[in-house]
């Protein structure tokens, strides 16, 4: 069987694929972002590509539509609020998920047909402070290193960024090149301990934002010990002498960091000739976040450590194709080609090359101030493109009043259902990755074709598709008469050549006469080209610009500091990487990290359910308790949605407050309060078929048996069996019950003949059970007592919670190698296999070798 040479539909990293339809996947070798290289989620890839939940056909007010009926009526939806309150009244939000053509045409219908910028999108939620930190830096949205600079650096500061997990093929480069070369230096800024902290030779454990004081306070260090560079400044850099006298009115202890810890940075950022500064959602998602990404922008300029070979700043996107929708204009506040929709001459030459009867003339809403126009009334008809944001925007449980208050809402899809699909007058089923063509953008500028290695399923469409054929409807037929993408990439390279005379970063020049089917990745302007090593800027002086930044004061609270983020083998809202049972074998459930000082004081003990909750809304969440985290702050992975808990939702906690720069949300640093959940009953099921989140804590995951579930309640049910056939799903069945009334312990097993089909048990105290054992057991011809034992015999091995998602390979098994003699990463992968597949897992298998010395050192 042959493969197809595609791309990663993951993170901004951008990993090239081979691919069969058979979920085969392999790393493509030849791809210059990854070489081969795979993250857990990839590796994983194969085992999503299913149609189990997918929406196959269009549906109309919950029934299934014929596609001209589902077209006419958003065509006629958005044609009506139009005409009756005028193009801002309509909205599209979008996604750094769709591929370039998609978000081309879905900006060139709103911008230069319905005249109206409110088209924003979910990379707001990930890189839109880089974006405003570049334009007021550089004079345009310029990422000016390449990934190479990460094997040529001396020194790689990781700022906000849990490379390990969020960015794992980027992580394994550092961490190979370090291993090559052990006296490159890296060094970790992050507030807490993180997969990624294993690989630092300093962790700089700063207070939540503060990053502007680190940076402030390293400018001023560099200043003040004559370590810029003059000449560099004279002739490329304007603002210099007043951002460094900001910088000296800053105090970088502020940043929460001692004395020792700042001087030895300060010294060893200075030192250094050769730095790659790597920031994410860390520096972004704040209310600070652009001025954030400029005092670390300033500190390079200041010493012209930028667009040489390993020497720049580095944004790294969240999404896989976050750049391509900035190249296109797929944010509210941009045209296409980085061109700016404030400047008459940008949007009189945009318009006359789409001959397009109006332009968008101001920005539109951005994605927070979207959906407060929903709830408001002022959107009348809003238009949802493969993303989730009832429960990805900050206060989702707001957002998705919002949405319910829009009047017409449609939603573009693969899945049948999700939060937002729920909420949706009409819901148009897309081609998903796999089943479509196009191109995307790294991290690195680097365009890449995502290919079909499958057909489109039941009635399927893609995004640019529908798109044109809701255009066409709306009179505008002629400007959307695309036949395959192939000609919308070819109308975005001719757009790029008709604006070149503004003279922008984004040339595309050498994509003229490209061989779309068969084009190879590719960065622009050219392959390997750096940006600004030449000193030249994109302002009209052509000169780059340093800002004076404020750093924002710490501020003693006496609730929690929530800050979100991700885990190591999941996928935003999980639509994606929740298909795959391995994927939700590492980290199952949702959970929050807890200080065991906090933990203590609030009489918190392992496996305890926690309260999150504040203005905006309450979440209940699994207490993980560890020093990774540090005081009087709290962390939670932002995945799971109301699919998969009944009370787990984590973005509702998230205050809407926004940088006023950029939009971004301030995801990392809302305030909540903490307290124990006050459960009666805990419980944990193991199941053939799916489990339904419900009940006052429940939280599902797949297995590689089938389901599982983690329960709990706040009063014990009347009849436990009947609770149990209502979580489970099972109407039919033999019930084997087995109920200690004076440990409060009750065990039941469901059998459909011979095979084991379902497994419940439940305590007043949280479950304490081999449940990689128990999930094991399902469909297999286990008996009643064996089952309910929930342990594993003397002669079956229980593997414990699982590390290597790969290889499924559990804690149990390392730390049974380990004891065993296995005293490294490599004697643990010839003893059991784990981190020999993608790696990903590495960072952990060193984690639990340090805690196995630590016992050792001490005797």
């Amino acid at each position: 069987m042959s493969l197809t040479k595609t791309v990663c539909p993951y993170c901004g990293v951008g990993c090239g694929l081979l691919a069969g339809p058979d979920g085969t996947i392999k790393g493509d070798p030849d791809h210059p972002a990854n070489f081969g290289r795979l993250c857990s989620k990839g590796a994983a890839l194969g085992e999503t590509i299913g149609l189990e939940g997918r929406l196959l056909t269009p549906k109309v007010a919950g029934r299934d539509a014929a596609w001209d009926d589902a077209l006419d009526l958003v065509a006629q939806k958005f044609g009506d609020a139009i005409r009756d309150h005028g193009p801002d009244s309509v909205a599209i939000y979008a996604s750094g998920q769709i591929l370039t053509e998609d978000y081309y045409v879905a900006n060139k219908l709103m911008k230069g047909f319905v005249g109206s910028a409110n088209i924003d999108t979910n990379s707001r939620l990930c890189m839109a402070s880089s974006v405003a930190g570049h334009k007021r830096a550089f004079g345009t949205d310029t990422v000016p290193a390449i990934y190479e600079d990460l094997e040529q650096a001396d020194l790689i500061v990781l700022v906000g960024s849990n490379l390990a997990w969020c960015h794992p093929v980027l992580h394994q480069r550092i961490s190979a090149a370090k291993a090559a070369r052990p006296a490159l230096k890296i060094v970790n800024v992050d507030p807490r301990k993180t997969a990624t902290t294993g690989l630092a030779d300093q962790h700089l454990r700063i207070l939540p934002d503060g990053d502007a004081a680190l940076f402030n306070g390293l400018l001023a260090h560099l200043a003040d010990t004559d370590a810029l560079d003059h000449d560099y400044l004279k002739h490329h850099v304007n603002g210099h002498s007043e951002a460094v006298e900001q910088a000296r009115l800053t105090n970088p202890l502020d940043s929460g960091l001692s004395q020792e810890e700042l001087d030895s940075f300060f010294a060893l950022w200075a030192g250094t000739e050769k730095v790659v500064t790597v920031y994410s959602q860390g520096v972004n998602q704040s209310g600070f976040g652009t001025d954030k990404v400029n005092a670390i922008l300033n500190c390079h300029l200041a010493t012209g450590r930028i667009g040489k070979p390993g020497c720049s700043p580095f944004s790294v996107t969240g999404q896989p194709n976050a750049m391509g929708g900035r190249e296109v204009g797929g944010l509210a506040n941009i045209l296409a080609n980085h061109l700016d929709i404030e400047n008459p001459d940008h949007r009189a030459s945009v318009q006359a090359f789409w001959q397009s009867p109006t332009i968008a003339s101001e920005a539109g809403l951005k994605a927070v101030d979207l959906f407060q126009a929903c709830a408001s009334g002022k959107i009348k008809a809003l238009w949802v493109i493969s993303t989730n944001p009832a429960v990805s925007l900050p206060d989702a449980d707001g957002v998705a009043e919002a949405i319910k208050a829009v009047p017409f809402v449609a939603v573009s899809e693969i899945n049948a259902r999700t939060d937002t699909g729920d909420l949706a007058d009409v819901l148009l089923p897309a081609a998903g990755w796999g089943e479509k063509n196009g191109t995307v953008t790294n991290s690195e500028r680097r365009m890449s074709r995502q290919r079909a290695f499958m057909p489109a399923p039941g009635e399927t469409r893609p995004d640019w598709l529908i798109i044109s054929q809701v255009a066409s409807r709306m009179g505008w037929g002629d400007a959307f008469s695309y036949s395959s993408p192939a000609e919308v990439f070819a109308e975005f390279v001719a757009l790029s050549k008709a604006t070149r005379e503004f003279e922008r970063d984004l040339d595309l020049s050498g994509f003229e006469e490209i061989d779309y089917d068969n084009l190879i990745p590719t960065q622009w302007p050219k392959n390997g080209q750096r940006f600004f090593a030449d000193g030249k800027f994109f302002h009209a002086d052509g000169k780059a610009k340093m800002l004076p930044i404020r750093a924002p004061q710490p501020q003693q609270r006496g609730t929690f500091t929530f800050n979100t983020g991700r885990n190591r083998d999941q996928w935003h809202t999980m639509s994606r990487s929740g298909k795959a049972p391995r994927l939700g074998a590492h980290l199952a459930e949702p959970y929050a990290e807890i200080h065991p000082d906090d933990a203590a004081r609030l009489s918190v003990g392992e496996g305890d359910l926690v309260t999150l909750s504040n203005q905006y809304g309450t979440s209940v969440l699994r207490a993980l308790i560890t020093d990774r985290t540090a005081k009087q702050q709290v962390f939670a992975p932002m995945h799971w949605t109301r699919q998969q808990s009944s009370a787990s939702w984590i973005n509702n906690l998230a205050a809407p407050v926004v940088d006023p720069v950029s939009g971004q949300p301030a995801s990392k640093m809302s305030q909540v309060t903490v307290k124990k959940y006050s459960a009666s009953w805990y419980g944990f099921a193991a199941s053939l078929d799916p489990i339904q989140p419900q009940g006052d804590y429940a939280a599902v995951a797949r297995t590689l048996t089938g389901w599982q579930g983690e329960f709990a309640g706040l009063t014990p049910p009347a009849d436990w069996e009947e609770l149990v056939r209502s979580l489970l799903s099972l109407e039919t069945g033999n019930a084997s019950l087995m109920r200690d009334e004076s440990t409060q312990q009750t065990r039941v097993a469901f059998h459909d003949g011979e095979k084991l089909v379902g497994l419940f048990y439940a305590a007043s105290e949280p479950v304490t059970l081999a449940r990689a054992y128990a999930v094991s057991l399902i469909g297999t011809d286990t008996s009643a007592l064996q089952a309910l034992a929930g342990r594993s015999g003397a002669d079956q091995v229980d593997p414990g919670a699982t590390v290597c998602a790969c290889l499924n390979v559990g804690i149990n098994t390392l730390r049974e190698a380990i004891a065993a003699g296995a005293g490294s990463i490599e004697a643990l992968g010839t003893a059991t296999c784990a981190g020999t597949s993608c790696g990903s897992c590495k960072p952990e298998l060193a984690r639990l070798l340090d805690e196995a010395r630590i016992p050792m050192a001490a005797e």
